[in-house]
């Protein structure tokens, strides 16, 4: 199994949670393989970016794939659940499902209308401590992934805080519901999930190995 680590918007492959997950596999004696999904080129990020960047570090064999992913990492690991056979199973911690009308939703009209027009909209990026901008692209290629679309059968493990002010839960449960297939934990926690990571790793462990 060839294990794959996707990061959240403006993360980075050096956040908390990537290393912490990164070392406990590794006391397992397995690689949990991290992509930097900002390229060195955060300002023109997008879904199918991400897409792409995460099919083509997929091994050359014909090993099969789990694909651990955080925010819109999570949300790209369903996405390439739903595109390729190979992915067997997915972790999507606080996945940021419903992300167009979620983002345009915390910017506001004022905003989203400045970014259109400009082409760039400044934000935080937690992994460079500093704001970076990002181009309007990112949410005109957000708007093409539709997540009715996102029906395959692939065992998933969600991993939701119940005080998400980012992605409320209930995106998770409305995602939930009619699929057999996923398992929502909800856990005591905001959208970052920091004082929960060592709960992460025990419920990431019994799903995964």
């Amino acid at each position: 199994m060839y294990y794959l680590y996707l990061h959240g918007f403006a993360s980075s492959p050096r956040s908390l949670k990537a290393r912490y997950l990164r070392d406990r596999f590794a006391e397992r004696g397995i690689t949990l393989h991290i992509l930097d999904l900002n390229q060195g080129d955060f300002a023109h990020l997008t879904l199918s970016r991400q897409l792409q960047q995460a099919e083509e570090s997929f091994p050359d064999t014909d090993e099969f794939i789990t694909i651990i992913g955080s925010s819109l990492g999570g949300l790209t690991a369903a996405w390439l659940a739903q595109k390729h056979d190979r992915v067997k199973q997915i972790v999507c911690m606080a996945p940021a499902f419903n992300f167009p009308d979620l983002f345009t939703a915390r910017l506001g009209e004022e905003k989203l209308r400045e970014w259109q027009e400009t082409g760039f909209l400044s934000v935080y990026h937690y992994g460079e401590n500093r704001r970076l901008p990002v181009h309007y692209e990112l949410l005109t290629d957000a708007r093409r992934y539709q997540d009715l679309e996102l029906q395959c059968v692939v065992p998933t493990l969600i991993l939701h805080g119940r005080n998400d002010a980012v992605v409320p839960i209930q995106t998770a449960r409305d995602y939930q519901q009619n699929r057999p297939h996923v398992k929502l934990v909800e856990l005591e926690s905001d959208h970052w999930l920091g004082n929960v990571i060592p709960q992460l790793w025990q419920e990431i462990k019994q799903f995964c190995l």
